[in-house]
């Protein structure tokens, strides 16, 4: 079988494990959550990407109109099956027929368990393509027989955990008309110097942190081409907790704190030339009056020893 549905309550809380994480129990999820336009209902839909040494999997849920319960399609994704990377799986969703299609054989990974080209995967209802991922959307419109729906399925949030020793690598897009943008954080916690940390976006230094033993938690605002961002970190774990047992938390939030109270008045010093065409567009700022946006990215680093 291609795929399974499970009809399921939601987990009341998501399980961290308290026991050291090592390069062979991590596992690395992305974890996007969209509002998609389903039978003529707002629905909540969550697409998780899971993988560790022996599993890769793709999970996608859609929640009942309550919120009471939800459906999984999970598709499992194990290098050796590769007649599971392109299939098909169809389900109902209280009373609606709904279909996943996916094609996944070319995709290309870049380190975490997120393809970031050269796939598809669709979701439809009503011979409608509610929610489609990938960049081959030409394919994926030709095989599901399927229009484009009529209102755009819309992400809210996306969460992702990363492991790694000092340097965790994401990539996200702030505006869905936009380009994507990748996002570094480097830190220095261990030896005879005071911690420190780095924040970079698109390979320029937006956030240092400089004695992060006393300023583990913090915020700050950042240009992003023009765009204002809300960076928020606590890292309080990466120094006080058992090494392996604790992550550091980073949430990215396009447009600016609604007042100046909502930010941290002592950051915010302009990163690069001003001057150059290139670094002008990405900087740190303490006063900036625009609309937030509802997206928040959230990041849990996990120190692997």
């Amino acid at each position: 079988m291609r795929g399974h549905s499970v009809h399921e309550p939601p987990p009341l809380a998501e399980k961290l494990t308290e026991d050291p994480v090592t390069s062979k129990t991590a596992q690395s999820t992305v974890t996007c959550v969209y509002l998609a336009n389903i039978a003529m209902n707002w629905r909540k839909v969550t697409v998780i990407w899971c993988k560790n040494l022996m599993n890769h999997s793709l999970s996608i849920r859609i929640d009942s109109l309550e919120g009471d319960f939800h459906i999984t399609c999970k598709i499992d994704l194990k290098p050796w099956h590769f007649w599971s990377k392109k299939g098909y799986k169809s389900f109902e969703v209280e009373g609606n027929h709904v279909e996943v299609y996916w094609d996944l054989r070319s995709a290309k990974f870049v380190g975490g368990p997120e393809p970031n080209q050269d796939f598809y995967v669709a979701l439809v209802c009503d011979e409608e393509v509610v929610l489609l991922l990938g960049d081959m959307k030409k394919k994926a419109y030709k095989r599901t027989k399927s229009r484009p729906s009529m209102v755009e399925a819309v992400m809210y949030y996306k969460k992702e955990n990363v492991f790694a020793k000092k340097s965790f690598a994401t990539r996200v897009r702030f505006d869905e008309k936009r380009k994507e943008h990748d996002i570094v954080v480097e830190s220095s916690t261990s030896g005879l110097k005071d911690p420190e940390m780095w924040i970079s976006i698109d390979g320029i230094v937006l956030v240092h942190v400089k004695n992060l033993q006393w300023k583990f938690r913090g915020n700050q605002t950042v240009m992003v081409n023009m765009l204002p961002v809300q960076v928020f970190w606590d890292v309080h774990d990466w120094l006080f907790s058992n090494p392996g047992t604790g992550h550091g938390l980073f949430i990215f939030k396009p447009g600016a704190p609604d007042s100046e109270s909502d930010y941290d008045r002592e950051g915010g010093e302009f990163c690069g030339d001003s001057d150059n065409s290139i670094s002008s567009a990405y900087y740190s700022t303490q006063s900036l009056n625009t609309t937030a946006s509802d997206f928040c990215l959230f990041l849990h680093a996990y120190k692997l020893e």
